[in-house]
């Protein structure tokens, strides 16, 4: 991975999916963008706005954004990666809901997961 991909300084840029919580959205799990700090939703959400985001800005690298894992995933090379330790939060907070946010996941949620 080149250095620029990963910017271990840059603060994450909430604590769910940018583009979801602007539009009324919801997400299943949560990335974050290792160079600029985006949180975007995941690929099994319904609108998969990390992978958007690495689409439109060319930033290559996520980390998961959920409690207690710390993998990195390369767009670019398809390929899972290491990583160093990013500026906190690590995370999306524990108490916020899967999926999530809180009052604004369908009942049939389920049934609209990409798989």
């Amino acid at each position: 991975m080149t250095s620029e991909a990963i910017q271990p300084d840059v603060p994450p840029s909430g604590t769910g999916c940018v583009e979801c919580l602007d539009n009324g959205g919801w997400w299943f799990h949560l990335r974050r963008c290792a160079q600029c700090g985006h949180i975007g939703c995941c690929d099994t959400s319904p609108a998969q706005h990390a992978t958007a985001h690495w689409r439109e800005s060319g930033h290559p690298v996520i980390q998961s954004f959920e409690p207690g894992e710390d993998w990195y995933w390369n767009f670019s090379t398809e390929e899972a990666a290491n990583g160093p330790a990013l500026a906190p939060a690590t995370s999306r907070p524990d108490d916020q809901p899967v999926p999530g946010p809180a009052g604004a996941v369908p009942t049939d949620w389920r049934s609209k997961l990409n798989r």
